[in-house]
């Protein structure tokens, strides 16, 4: 059993090391975990697992490995399955007000409602909803989700008053993971970390570094001597250039949530956004429709955005070798005489720092023809993911 945890482990992309598997076995043979199952997932949890980002793969790794062992509060998958009913959020905000004005003023006893619900585990054997007994859904029951009553245990379903006192059958730690295909708040933590790189940006040290000047005078035996560091202020700035219709329509919105995060992030001295299709050719589009005439001249942007602009380009790559090679190959608009390969290519000698994300890559879908393969070479390309995110913003700011 736990020589196929370990493995499960593995498999779902945890690192464990053999010092750290060594140290759990050593955690059991000295009683750590009680015979307790739970206690078991948390000391593993704690030795095992190196980041909160992973907390999601050890909680499947374990619910596969241990699911046959049953614990007094485990709940099975076909009770799951009851209790799925997202239909029922729509009427749970009818009654909203009047269930929750009748639960003011009662007082849980939560030892009591726990005891309840191992009891109720035991017994029940169908589904059930409404009523006060049973773990079902739009009740009075304690056990359940979307049912009237403040406080008790949810199972399954969303939260509605967020008076549980716990939750179960969820995988709490879901949005933890640095694999996740991003959504704006995941967005917005990623790009905060454009701060901690600004500071080695090559730019002046015209301000006052007090603490420095402070150590230095102390050292020089009481003589002042000045320090000077890079100010804080940040000079990053943004070029966004986004592939738009066609095959990114499944895109839309995280394209979307891209773009409003970046333009409310305070972290870029000043940010510019224009649009392409496919691939970037001679005119550059204002707006996402990508309408002929709505835009710039690609030689205009090289021209007025210089070269220290950081450029993250966002697209699946999928095109047709002609759309890459041939100088006729833009069929929404003009090539400018060169091809797009040519364009790209451009793109690289005007620009020092480019990066290229791909949200395909983060649904692990499979290359598009030969493109992808061809701007990989090109441009370093990451998945659209908190993680690649991070990567990709460590790329544009290294000072090399």
């Amino acid at each position: 059993m736990f020589g196929r945890f370990f493995d499960t482990l593995k498999a779902k992309g945890l690192n464990v090391t053999l010092s750290e598997w060594l140290t759990l076995q050593e955690a059991l043979d000295k009683g750590l975990c009680n015979s307790s199952l739970t206690q078991f997932y948390y000391i593993a949890r704690m030795i095992l697992v190196k980041s909160e980002t992973e907390y999601d793969k050890f909680d499947l790794a374990f619910e596969e490995c241990f699911k046959g062992i049953r614990s007094e509060d485990e709940v099975t998958a076909s009770m799951l399955r009851w209790l799925d009913k997202p239909e029922m959020s729509e009427l749970l905000h009818e009654e909203e007000k009047h269930w929750m004005n009748q639960g003011e003023d009662l007082q849980i006893d939560k030892d009591d409602v726990e005891e309840k619900f191992k009891q109720r585990l035991k017994d029940q054997d169908s589904e059930h909803n409404g009523g006060s007994y049973w773990i079902g859904t739009m009740g009075k029951t304690s056990f359940g989700n979307t049912g009237g009553n403040v406080g008790g245990v949810r199972v399954g379903g969303t939260t509605g008053y967020q008076s549980a006192f716990q939750v179960i059958g969820a995988r709490k730690y879901r949005d933890f993971r640095d694999d996740k295909v991003i959504e704006n708040r995941q967005f917005q933590l990623a790009l905060r970390k454009l701060r901690h790189f600004s500071t080695k940006l090559d730019i002046p040290k015209t301000e006052l570094d007090i603490d420095g000047t402070v150590h230095k005078t102390c050292n020089n035996g009481g003589c002042l001597q000045i320090v000077m560091d890079k100010p804080r202020k940040n000079a990053v700035k943004l070029l966004l250039l986004m592939d738009s219709g066609g095959t990114m329509i499944p895109y839309t919105t995280l394209l979307s949530e891209l773009f409003q995060s970046v333009h409310k992030s305070n972290h870029y001295k000043d940010v510019k956004t224009y649009y392409f299709h496919n691939c970037i050719y001679s005119k550059l589009y204002k707006t996402p429709e990508c309408q002929n005439g709505d835009w710039i001249d690609t030689e205009w942007m090289f021209r007025n955005l210089d070269s220290d602009y950081k450029v993250i380009i966002v697209g699946d790559a999928a095109m047709a070798p002609e759309e890459l090679y041939s100088t006729s190959g833009n069929y929404r608009g003009p090539n400018g005489g060169l091809s797009g390969m040519d364009w790209l290519l451009l793109m690289k000698k005007n620009y020092k720092k480019i990066v290229w994300m791909n949200p395909k890559m983060a649904l692990g879908e499979a290359p598009w023809r030969e493109a992808e393969t061809v701007i990989k070479n090109l441009f370093p390309m990451y998945k659209l993911t908190v993680d690649g995110l991070n990567q990709a913003m460590m790329r544009l700011m290294v000072n090399r």
